[in-house]
């Protein structure tokens, strides 16, 4: 059996509960992409730790704290870029949503660089 991408083992450790205990495992100027024309208040380019503490502060807000990701696949491309696929659970205005979505992870020298967040949000 191949050993895990040390790419992978670094995704599995972050918390994006406690994102500044996390700053270790990014770039200074790291970007999160999020992609959603169904929450246009969220979509946009979030830089650094505290843009990504942003993200999900605003995320946890909108959701009235029921956003949930269980995890449903991780896999390397290449060097570089890891792609993670959940399911994604919340509540927004008394309405339960299940989402598939995809998050493209770059990394630069061992350090997160940039994430694409790509919810299926017309799918189904």
């Amino acid at each position: 059996m191949a050993d895990e991408h040390p790419n992978i083992t670094l995704l599995k450790r972050l918390d994006l509960k406690n994102i500044p205990a996390a700053k270790e495992f990014f770039t200074e100027d790291f970007v999160w992409h999020y992609f959603n024309s169904r929450l246009p208040e969220l979509q946009g380019d979030f830089v650094g730790l505290e843009g990504l503490g942003s993200f999900f502060e605003k995320l946890h807000h909108k959701t009235g704290g029921t956003f949930r990701v269980e995890p449903v696949s991780i896999s390397a491309a290449g060097d570089a870029l890891v792609v993670t696929h959940s399911k994604n659970s919340m509540t927004i205005g008394g309405k339960e949503i299940v989402v598939d979505a995809v998050v493209v992870w770059r990394f630069a020298e061992g350090r997160i660089a940039e994430a694409w967040d790509i919810p299926a949000v017309d799918a189904g």
